[in-house]
């Protein structure tokens, strides 16, 4: 019996030492192995043979890119506008050893890293260009932490703004500005349309001045011309003057007798001698 639970034990013994003296690996992961405390190797994909008991697996790193989601935060840009910026990066652990034993947390350590980049980068542009310029901000923040996470035997894939946008309190001090420029642009288009309509006004009135003096003009020479065909007509000889001017006489006075206020009318008795008079006065 003593010999059957040596042997037992013995079988036991070699089942643990080959169980922790093969390690499979599974694809897309890497085995960052110890011996005695220090590193010694890393182990590939597939079936892998270390020593037991003082081989061990201290960290197991996976080789399939990563999504980090940087956290929103406030960036302060040149002019004093105050933005929340968040990014997403999409890392590749290229050496697993560096990654484990070169910084403490490689993803807290990526996370601070662009943030930081990311301050500086936006903190020295203005508002309208960092809501305009996600793709100069996007090879910018990659040339800054590509070199110091590639220490890390990382490397960055790419990075990504997630978002860019005003604070509430920036929002609604652009909304007031945007408001303000509106009001000002249909002020100044009323003003404008009042303006052409005022010059259009004045125009037609300047036409219609023009026209009525050149129609006066013409009126004029109208008369001149009659004027001095019935002068030539009559000569010497005043007694077709006498009727034209009669007649003339006779019309007036019918106008006034027309009107409302014209109570009593006195028709002279002589009227070729009353416009004879008037000729006289006129000479």
């Amino acid at each position: 019996m003593p010999e059957m639970a040596i042997v037992i034990v013995f079988v036991v013994l070699v089942l643990i030492t080959i169980t922790l003296g093969v390690r499979i690996v599974p694809q897309g992961s890497k085995y960052v192995v110890q011996r005695l405390g220090k590193y010694h190797k890393t182990l590939l994909p597939g079936l892998n043979i270390i020593v037991p008991y003082i081989d061990t697996v201290a960290h197991k790193v996976t080789t399939k890119d990563i999504v980090m989601d940087i956290p929103s935060q406030e960036v302060i840009t040149r002019d004093n506008a105050v933005l929340i910026v968040n990014a997403i990066a999409y890392i590749n652990i290229v050496s697993p050893e560096k990654a484990v034993y070169g910084v403490e947390n490689y993803i807290l350590a990526i996370q601070n890293l662009v943030q930081t980049s990311l301050r500086s980068i936006v903190g020295e542009m203005n508002l309208d260009d960092a809501l305009s310029s996600r793709d100069h901000i996007k090879v910018k923040l990659k040339t800054a932490i590509s070199d110091d996470i590639a220490d890390w035997g990382i490397t960055l894939k790419t990075v990504e703004i997630q978002d860019i946008k005003p604070s509430e309190t920036m929002q609604k001090a652009m909304e007031e500005q945007a408001a303000a420029e509106r009001a000002r642009r249909a002020m100044v288009t009323r003003a404008d349309g009042q303006k052409a309509a005022a010059v259009l006004e004045a125009e037609g009135r300047f036409e219609a001045s023009k026209r009525d003096a050149q129609a006066k003009v013409v009126l004029a020479e109208g008369t001149q011309r009659a004027i001095q065909k019935v002068t030539e007509a009559i000569q010497q000889n005043e007694l077709p003057v006498v009727y034209l001017l009669g007649e003339k006489y006779v019309d007036a006075l019918s106008s006034m007798s027309a009107s409302q206020n014209a109570k009593v009318i006195v028709m002279p008795a002589d009227i070729p001698a009353a416009v004879r008079g008037i000729m006289s006065g006129l000479k």
